[in-house]
């Protein structure tokens, strides 16, 4: 499949083999993508190196997304080898460990919920003012949410406001990028095993929960995530904007 041939496509998120936006990156190289990657810690730049390897895209750039100066920065790198491109997808959500640990109102606090926006929300703000200008026409942005964005998933917490803080943003720079055949959506995933996931307290028992209620018993992988994602950024998806895209199975109508 050649869904994304000739697509320039810059990922954030890709941490691991266990990341969300390492089923995208896989699915995208499948499906023809010249992918540029980012990471913030070095042990992640060295993972990201190793999966390029054999790839004609190696494109890795350093990004701080909580420094408006680094996001800037890593653009103008990224401007070196691309003048513009084609989509950017953002994986990327953050709330401080102790966020997961107990009862909304008993572990909240105003530096973790501030955090929790600015990581998870306003991260995807930044990046989309910042490239806007490298966007090609019929580019496509989108970013990952999560069900506990609209219902109350135990021990989810901050992240919840968080992710539809995100979901409302996704709507709003979509209307502006209407002018320009700019189209920006988000995916909207079942609890998925991830490192992340598991700083959230009984996890397991969520997982477990998600499981009984989908039709073949199965959740959602990242790879299912993935090739979601090449087709919202590919041109079969042109007419699909400003959407929060469910993929869990339809279990958010019966969680």
């Amino acid at each position: 499949m050649n869904l994304l041939h000739n697509k320039k496509i810059l990922i954030m998120g890709v941490r691991n083999k266990f990341s969300i936006a390492y089923g995208i990156l896989k699915s995208m190289i499948k499906n023809g993508a010249k992918v540029a990657l980012t990471y913030y810690r070095n042990n992640e730049k060295k993972f990201l190196e190793k999966i390029l390897k054999k790839n004609e895209s190696r494109i890795i750039l350093k990004c701080d997304i909580l420094n408006d100066y680094s996001i800037k920065k890593m653009f103008i790198k990224l401007s070196n080898y691309w003048k513009t491109f084609d989509g950017l997808v953002h994986s990327i959500a953050y709330a401080p460990k102790i966020q997961f640990s107990k009862n909304y109102l008993d572990i909240v606090d105003r530096k973790g919920f501030n955090i929790a926006h600015e990581a998870s929300s306003y991260s995807f703000v930044a990046l989309s003012k910042e490239c806007k200008r490298m966007l090609n026409k019929n580019s496509s942005l989108l970013t990952i949410s999560y069900l506990g964005s609209n219902i109350v998933i135990p021990n989810y917490n901050v992240m919840g406001p968080a992710k539809a803080s995100l979901e409302s943003n996704v709507k709003y720079i979509d209307y502006y990028f209407k002018k320009r055949f700019i189209r920006v959506n988000a995916i909207s995933i079942n609890p998925i095993k991830t490192t992340s996931s598991y700083s959230i307290k009984n996890f397991n028992k969520i997982m477990k929960k998600s499981q009984k209620k989908i039709f073949n018993k199965k959740n959602i992988d990242i790879f299912q995530i993935g090739n979601i994602s090449s087709f919202l950024c590919s041109d079969l998806s042109i007419g699909i904007s400003g959407q929060i895209i469910n993929v869990n199975d339809g279990i958010n109508n019966i969680f």
